[in-house]
């Protein structure tokens, strides 16, 4: 009885149905509910606690630091009673968190689930604390658990009991207190406890309103009948302010009294109004100075002239007038006239002496020499001209502007071209101290140029360091010589000093008060000829800069960059400094770039050309850095002083096209020769999509060889520049030198490339990875034998790995070069550099040819050499002649082993390149013919059966091969019969007439026998299986094995 009693106190005092954990986990919607609507109305009284009028009140109780350890703070920055942690009520762990952590409850992120596990939180659900926490407990250990919160809960009782009792009397005062307050706040002063009534007589109410008629009538919400009410805080008493505004009002009223004369000001007042009435017919004196102020402020220059011209007149009356006087007494209205006048013109004289100085500061200000994005900003220096020739100066300010514009301009292209050329010096180290890129790492680059042509995309002719290169080397070009460079600029300023020369500018200039300015229209003849040197001399510069860049080597000083400078020998000291714009290139003086390394290089002694660049990238940047360059030429000479002047500017012009384009075309003709030697590695053995017959490389081929003449036509000539009027003078045709490098180069070019496809043709494979193993981005070069891997284009399978396979590929792209590319490659140059390859054309046909040649001699050697060992091994067997007794009724087995070497051959051929199959097989039957006759040779006689047995091979062998017969293959068998002919008797012959239709018929019986196969076959080469057969039938038959 006592568990069931202690069962049920459980129950009752957690609320729940069971002790059962699974049945606590349903938890009625309702409580959630309530819970959550208990929660949302204590959060909205927060919120509207928060912006009651105490609110400075909450926030003085809310600073005061909670006392209750493992407190935390809300939101809302309020500490509460609410812990972090607690331990377990009923005593089962010290932690609450950590062991729902433990369980799997996401208490870390949620505040309000978190809450509801801990006893000290308003929000605390016994059932889902019970659910969770002790989920697994049994009836005992919820017992225990219920006698330590009871002990827990008694020892808290009895500590608030003794709080209580010790704190009686203040917790009773403070409830008087608060009492009353509440009472005057609430009742506004009146007592709320209504008189008792008294018993009911009729006594009473006959005499009521007689009774009370004596004594006046109130009300209870008059303050005014009761003093108590002065203070409550309601609408009759002004909210407890009732009281002190009487003494209020009468402070006030003998304020007034005291000091309302002082500051009344009516003296004043009246003086001020007689002063003023007298300066209204001087009101435009007045009124200057602070009308030009206002002008100033407003930048209204219109306004501003006009009344500085108002007051220069003003100024002159007055002098005059003093000087009509000469020593008289001037009247009142004289002598205000003079002073106001002296005093307005002091004021004004200060105010535009200041402005003066302001706008000569913007006129000469480098920000103001900034070339303008917009035609309004572009005509600041025009207005502020205009307002200073209206405003009256001593200096010219056309000049002022015109030589502050120079030397502008002369400072930036000093400092831009200083600071390119370190920029670009600091990335070319950083490359030419990097690795030497791959051969196959540039064959890829190569190979993406085909890719391209079908691919419209973002061409990518080289790595992404050596473009960021190029790039910068064509901004560079662009910011010094295109017209929205610094070029540009100097051609805007050279117009202007023209139109201010000429006197076409001034024509809309003002002349100033009187025309006093009209003398800074003219410039002086001397100005005139500075002017026009300084625009010479801001030419020379760019021209020099460029041709420095091109012509000169790698500058060797790059401390440009350091900010501070550093000090060295060859960089003197510098005031300024100048912080890098780009953070690549942020230098460490401990940690200088080390020049380019000594390899031997061709690029090594070019400024402009990136280390490890390629042919491709070369000129397409080339070709569009050329163009700047010509086209800059020609603005250059558009410079009257420049191209009308000396003419040895002209020429240095000339010059600068020249040298530019001559370093241009040496550098890329280095690199047009490094990428010939290298484009045997474009080899990816795959089938062009085309043309079956060939790989990828003949169009790989020409897309290189092609882009490098389209692009070396536009250097050499520089057609786009072409447009600039006058062009045909500056930008001059290529010099004969230059064009025979081109034509010397693009020769060479073309035998290194053929003789690298030989290359790859021949090369052995070895067995271990090197060079001609390597897998780059995909494509295969030449795979290990080891491991050969074939790719497979159009049903037909290409193994890279086979030496024959790839010469075979090999003969059909140089077929494809001699007939198709190299005569389409030979018209691209003559027309792009109207010359006639006669002689090269010769040359190149004859390399072309030479290299087919070897190449098919050695992919036909070990073929011959197989015939001649089997041809010469059959005929001088002592099997080979029949005996004198028998007819030969078949062809020997040497016959049968050479034709299946043939159709061995036949098989990798037509399979391979399929066009090559008539010229391999002709000359090996050509060569079997020539083996069989200098194997005939070497028996000296033959009998009638020898002599049939010859015959019968001979004829075999030319019928079987009939489609490849050739003129010199019939020419050899008619000289193996005329051989065997000498080689026998008159009897031999006389019976070999007689035996020729018994000859016919086992010839016939031989065709029929492999008629099918005949028929079967393409191009009239019979099955390997059918001759394998026929072989070893022969063999049994020559060894007699067979009747």
């Amino acid at each position: 009885m006592a568990d069931i009693e202690r069962e049920r106190a459980v129950l009752d005092f957690y609320q729940i149905s069971s002790l059962k954990p699974e049945t606590l986990v349903s938890w009625p919607t309702e409580k959630d509910r309530e819970s959550d609507a208990s929660e949302d109305e204590s959060v909205k009284k927060k919120a509207n606690r928060r912006k009651s009028r105490y609110q400075a009140l909450e926030r003085a109780v809310s600073t005061r630091s909670s006392y209750v350890p493992g407190s935390e703070t809300s939101g809302s920055g309020v500490a509460n009673l609410v812990q972090r942690d607690e331990p377990d009520p009923l005593g089962s762990t010290d932690s609450v968190v950590r062991t729902l952590k433990q369980l799997g409850v996401p208490l870390q992120d949620d505040l309000k689930l978190r809450n509801r596990f801990l006893l000290s939180s308003t929000t605390f659900s016994p059932a889902l604390f019970l659910s969770q926490m002790h989920a697994t407990a049994d009836t005992q250990s919820l017992l225990n658990g219920l006698d330590i919160l009871s002990r827990s809960i008694d020892q808290k009782s009895a500590s608030l009991k003794v709080l209580v009792e010790s704190n009686f009397e203040r917790f009773v005062r403070a409830k008087a207190t608060i009492d009353n307050v509440y009472k005057e706040m609430k009742y506004r002063g009146v007592d709320p406890t209504p008189p008792r009534a008294r018993a009911h007589s009729r006594h009473a109410s006959r005499n009521s309103f007689r009774s009370g008629s004596g004594a006046p009538m109130t009300s209870p919400l008059n303050p005014a009948t009761d003093p108590r009410k002065k203070n409550a805080l309601a609408k009759e008493s002004e909210y407890g302010i009732l009281g002190i505004k009487a003494p209020l009002l009468d402070v006030s009223a003998k304020a007034e009294d005291v000091w309302g004369p002082a500051l009344g000001g009516r003296d004043k007042e009246e003086h001020l109004k007689t002063v003023a009435s007298s300066l209204d017919g001087y009101k435009e004196y007045v009124e200057i100075s602070a009308a030009i102020a206002d002008s100033i402020k407003r930048n209204d220059h219109e306004s501003l002239v006009e009344e500085y011209t108002k007051a220069r007149r003003f100024a002159e009356q007055a002098k005059q007038l003093a000087q009509e006087l000469e020593g008289l007494q001037p009247d009142d209205d004289q002598v205000y006239r003079i002073v106001l006048a002296a005093r307005m013109w002091h004021d004004v004289e200060e105010q535009i002496t200041n402005l003066k100085r302001d706008i000569w500061r913007s006129l000469v200000s480098p920000y103001n020499m900034v070339k303008p994005d917009s035609e309004k900003s572009g005509d600041q220096h025009m207005e502020l001209i205009t307002l200073l020739l209206e405003l009256g100066v001593e200096d010219n300010p056309i000049w002022v502007w015109l030589l502050s514009r120079y030397d502008y301009l002369k400072s930036k292209i000093q400092s831009t071209t200083e600071r390119s050329k370190v920029e670009i010096e600091i990335l070319r180290r950083r490359l030419a101290n990097s690795e030497k890129p791959g051969p196959q790492t540039i064959a890829s680059h190569m190979r993406a140029l085909g890719r391209q042509s079908l691919e419209p995309k973002t061409k990518t002719f080289d790595s992404a360091d050596i473009a960021e290169l190029w790039e910068l080397n064509v901004a560079y070009m662009s910011n010094l010589l295109s017209s929205q460079g610094i070029l540009g600029e100097v051609l805007e300023f050279w117009q202007t000093v023209q139109g201010f020369i000429e006197g076409k500018t001034q024509r809309s200039l003002p002349v100033g008060y009187r025309g006093e300015s009209k003398e800074h229209h003219r410039l002086s003849q001397q100005g005139t000829v500075d002017l026009q040197k300084g625009a010479v001399e801001l030419v020379s510069l760019i021209r020099e800069s460029v041709l420095m860049f091109f012509a000169g080597p790698p500058p060797e000083d790059i401390s440009l960059l350091f900010s501070p400078m550093p000090q060295t020998p060859s960089t003197p000291a510098y005031s300024g400094s100048l912080t890098p714009r780009d953070p690549r290139f942020n230098l460490d003086p401990n940690n200088i770039p080390p020049p380019s390394p000594r390899r031997g290089e061709a690029w090594e002694k070019f400024a402009f050309w990136p280390p490890w660049s390629n042919s491709l990238s070369g000129v397409h940047y080339l070709a569009r850095m050329l163009v700047l360059v010509g086209a800059a030429a020609c603005d250059m000479a558009s410079i009257d002083p420049v191209g009308q002047g000396d003419p040895s500017e002209v020429e240095r012009v000339k010059t600068l096209v020249g040298v530019a384009r001559e370093r241009c075309v040496t550098a890329l003709c280095a690199a047009w020769n490094r990428d010939a030697e290298n484009i045997k590695y474009v080899e990816d053995w795959n089938r062009s999509p085309d043309r079956k017959e060939v790989t990828k490389m003949p169009a790989s081929f020409k897309a290189f060889e092609g882009a490098l003449l389209a692009g070396m036509q536009n250097i050499l000539y520089i057609s786009e520049a072409m447009d600039k009027p006058g062009a045909g003078e500056i930008v001059l045709p290529p010099p004969a030198k230059l064009l025979q490098m081109v034509r010397s180069q693009y020769v060479t070019t073309l035998y290194k490339a053929l003789s690298g496809m030989v290359e790859n043709a021949e090369r052995l494979v070895k067995k271990t990875d090197d060079e001609w193993t390597v897998d780059v981005d995909g494509y295969v070069l030449v795979n290990s034998a080891a491991a050969p891997r074939a790719s497979t284009a159009g049903g037909s399978t290409i193994d890279a790995g086979d030496r024959n396979v790839r010469m075979l590929l090999t003969l059909s792209n140089l077929q494809a070069l001699r007939s198709e590319i190299v005569p389409d490659l030979n018209s691209q140059f003559e027309n792009a550099f109207s010359v006639k390859l006669t002689d090269e054309t010769k040359t190149i046909r004859d390399v072309l040819s030479q290299i087919d040649a070897r190449l098919f001699q050695s992919y036909t050697r070990p073929s011959i050499e197989t015939l001649r060992r089997i041809i010469r091994a059959g005929v001088s067997d002592i099997n080979w002649a029949p005996t004198s007794s028998s007819r030969p009724k078949e062809v020997r087995s040497y016959v049968y082993e050479a034709l299946l070497s043939l159709v061995l051959v036949h098989t990798q051929v037509s399979t391979t390149a399929a066009t090559l199959t008539s010229q391999v097989l002709s000359y090996l039957l050509e060569q079997a013919s020539k083996e069989l006759l200098e194997a005939y040779k070497s028996r000296p006689r033959y009998n009638l059966e020898a002599l049939m047995q010859a015959t019968l091979d001979v004829e075999f062998v030319a019928q079987t091969l009939s489609h490849y017969t050739t003129d010199r293959a019939s020419e050899l068998q008619s000289q193996i019969y005329q051989e065997l002919d000498g080689r026998t008797d008159n009897e031999a012959r006389a019976r070999l007439q007689g035996e020729l239709p018994e000859m016919r018929a086992v010839l016939k019986r031989l065709r029929e026998a492999s008629k099918t196969y005949y028929e079967q076959s393409r191009l009239g080469m019979l099955d390997d299986w059918w001759f394998a057969g026929m072989v070893k039938r022969a063999k049994e038959e020559q060894a007699g094995l067979v009747s």
